[in-house]
């Protein structure tokens, strides 16, 4: 069987067309077993620092948000999450927090990097915690923005759970991205900057075609169905992270509750300090990258 038909999120590299669109940042992979694959883009210089995006995201999201302040201080890789962006997975495989933060793992251990930060924003906040919990002797320590952190009901399991489905999704999935998407997405990415309004620079520049692909969607439905069960793991595993831990929140957050999870898993981890940034919403970490840079460089070497 032909490696499109059994993986996501598409092909394994951009596309010519996709290699002259200076809105998609060049990447280089690292190669895992199992038609595994992640794409990540490196910049700046220092200490180590990995960013891993969110929901609906590539990581063009933190290339252009945060990190370029990051890299003013850290030697900052940002990868495409497995099944998002260039990165591949096995349909069916490797959707859960858990697994993505071990697939990420690997690619660190092939670059070399040394003890990095690990900083990831919404889903990708809640990998980063996973990770911390899975290897902390290996990292510095952690900087969670926005993190979902524990079960519950989200819009993404009635939008995109159904497309997931292994009989019948990818269908649904053409349907839907033929007919309904094209309107969909973009009131989902204006939705998340929400109270504040998607910067000039991110309409311009975010390469929404890419994070907006069928397949891509697919692997956001895989992540929603395999919510519930990884967030209880890690619920139950808050108590015992031992790394330090930064996570910091939008207080006008409307995406993931601020209160309700970031706030509430950082009084269960005992090495975590909490920043509430008022009147911020989800995707604050284009708008306060101070803040951002201020929680990774606070984390001990």
């Amino acid at each position: 069987m032909a490696l499109a038909a059994r993986s996501l999120p598409g092909p394994a590299h951009p596309t010519p067309g996709e290699q002259a669109d200076p809105r998609i940042v060049p990447r280089r992979f690292v190669h895992l077993p199992d038609d595994r694959t992640i794409a990540y883009a490196e910049t700046g210089s220092g200490p180590d620092l990995v960013a891993i995006h969110g929901t609906l995201m590539c990581l063009e999201d933190q290339w252009l948000g945060p990190v370029p302040a990051l890299a003013e201080h850290f030697r900052v890789v940002a990868v495409d999450r497995p099944g998002h962006g260039f990165s591949l997975r096995p349909r069916g495989r490797a959707a859960d927090i858990w697994d993505q933060a071990a697939c990420i793992r690997e690619a660190i251990q092939q670059l070399g990097l040394e003890r990095p930060v690990i900083l990831g924003h919404s889903f990708g906040g809640a990998v980063a915690l996973a990770y911390g919990m899975l290897y902390p002797d290996e990292i510095a320590g952690i900087v969670s923005l926005a993190p979902v952190c524990f079960p519950e009901l989200r819009l993404e399991h009635l939008l995109f759970g159904p497309r997931a489905l292994p009989l019948g999704g990818d269908v649904l999935t053409r349907i839907l991205h033929a007919s309904s998407d094209p309107a969909l997405l973009p009131l989902l990415w204006n939705a998340m900057f929400l109270p504040q309004t998607m910067p000039q620079r991110f309409r311009q520049n975010f390469p929404f075609a890419l994070a907006g692909r069928a397949a891509q969607i697919t692997a956001e439905g895989e992540d929603a169905g395999w919510l519930w069960p990884a967030l209880t793991r890690s619920a139950m595993r808050y108590s015992s992270l031992r790394v330090p831990t930064r996570i910091l929140c939008g207080g006008a957050d409307i995406v993931v509750n601020s209160y309700l999870h970031g706030a509430a898993a950082a009084r269960m981890i005992p090495t975590a300090t909490l920043e509430m940034l008022p009147g911020a919403g989800h995707m604050f970490p284009h708008l306060h990258t101070d803040a951002v840079v201020r929680a990774a460089l606070s984390i001990g070497r």
